[in-house]
């Protein structure tokens, strides 16, 4: 870990500008208690940098809890010691055919107990909006760095690994009531703020209950989202190794906010890409599609407000690894060590291997926040090409 500037600790090595200016700006909110925290994978987000944590006291921000609301991990152990390459190719395909990707959704409602509270969405204002579309988007994937992957445990065992989100659910609640921030902040002249797109929402006032109310919701459904997935990835198991039993799972958010108690105060702690690193609680950190992963526990420190990165973190940009990249190089990396994928099109290259951080290198950085239990490595790879759709 190194300190930046009086109150910016980053423990990312190699900082990009975009992302320390980010943390400059942030450093000097009004409503900021202690330090701003820069996880190993941090890079440039919107407004505050991704892999960031910070504290505010009696206020909260939407864009510093991002607009995929909830997007987290799912890891799941199975009693499988090995799992056969054609079994593994066939687990892959299958995925494919029945789980949306993208900006693809179910044809039909999905049925699951959080529809069921119509209270707790009817007294929303965005929810209650897009309540019958999040009923078809409930089990999608989506697109971006969102993944699903058959892997192969240090620990002897087969696992399975979901990262997604809150779906449109998130961004059209993070969106709203960003928007509301702004016209506050405009309106008591806090026009850095909003130039930096910082804004934030006082606590006690409506429009910030409102948005908490909003953003828990959100968070169950991204929560209630990655079981679907993986109740999917499940059967589809049970259809290749009838035999199979599922003995763990671990479900986390790490976009959110929320209060906890630091600095002998409450204060409501923004993660933006970055994972409660709590003493003793489980986490998961993903890699590349070809490289390892890790399931970890917290050792609780409090330095860091008890975070750690939530994967290895970009080292370029979408656009500039599509244009600069080569595919067979990046085909060749994922050849090499047997992994089922289909990385088959240069547009596909902005999630390709090198277009991010050394993850080995990641966890070696964050050795005072986590400690590994479990090393994953990858054999099989699903991803969605980032292409528009409708919702």
């Amino acid at each position: 870990m190194e300190k930046l500037a009086e109150n910016i600790l980053s423990w990312c090595k190699n900082l990009e500008p975009a992302a320390v200016q980010q943390a400059n700006n942030l450093s000097k909110h009004p409503c900021l208690v202690g330090n701003v925290c820069l996880m190993p994978d941090a890079h440039c987000g919107y407004g505050m940098p991704i892999g960031g944590v910070a504290a505010l006291d009696n206020a909260i921000s939407p864009n510093m809890v991002g607009v995929d609301i909830g997007c987290g991990m799912l890891a799941v152990q199975t009693g499988l010691t090995a799992l056969p390459r054609e079994n593994v190719q066939r687990i892959v395909d299958k995925i494919y055919e029945r789980i949306p990707l993208g900006f693809d959704h179910h044809e039909e409602a999905q049925e699951n107990p959080i529809f069921l509270d119509l209270p707790r969405w009817n007294k929303t204002e965005v929810c209650k909006r897009e309540f019958f579309s999040a009923q078809k988007q409930l089990g999608t994937l989506g697109g971006g760095n969102h993944f699903i992957e058959v892997q192969s445990g240090s620990d002897g065992h087969i696992w399975f690994m979901i990262h997604s989100g809150s779906r449109n659910l998130g961004k059209q609640v993070a969106e709203y009531y960003n928007n509301k921030a702004v016209k506050l902040c405009t309106m008591f002249k806090q026009n850095a703020l909003v130039k930096q797109d910082l804004a934030f929402l006082p606590i006690g006032t409506r429009e910030a209950g409102d948005y908490i109310n909003e953003m828990k919701l959100c968070l169950d459904f991204a929560f209630e989202n990655r079981k679907a997935i993986a109740a999917s990835i499940k059967k589809i198991f049970k259809e290749e190794i009838p035999s199979v039993e599922f003995v763990r799972e671990i479900n986390i958010h790490h976009n959110y906010a929320a209060v906890e108690e630091h600095f002998g105060r409450k204060v409501w702690v923004h993660r933006k890409g970055a994972t409660l690193a709590r003493e003793n609680t489980t986490g998961i950190i993903p890699g590349s599609q070809g490289t390892s992963s890790y399931i970890v526990q917290g050792l609780g420190n409090e330095i860091s407000l008890q975070s750690c990165s939530h994967g290895a973190g970009r080292c370029m940009s979408r656009s500039k690894a599509v244009r600069d990249l080569d595919l067979a190089h990046e085909q060749e990396i994922l050849n090499k060590q047997g992994i089922v994928h289909r990385m088959n099109e240069q547009a596909l290259l902005d999630e390709a291997p090198s277009a991010y951080k050394d993850i080995d290198e990641v966890m070696e950085n964050q050795k005072d926040l986590v400690k590994i239990l479990v090393k994953l490595t990858p054999l099989g790879v699903v991803k969605a090409l980032n292409e528009r759709k409708h919702w």
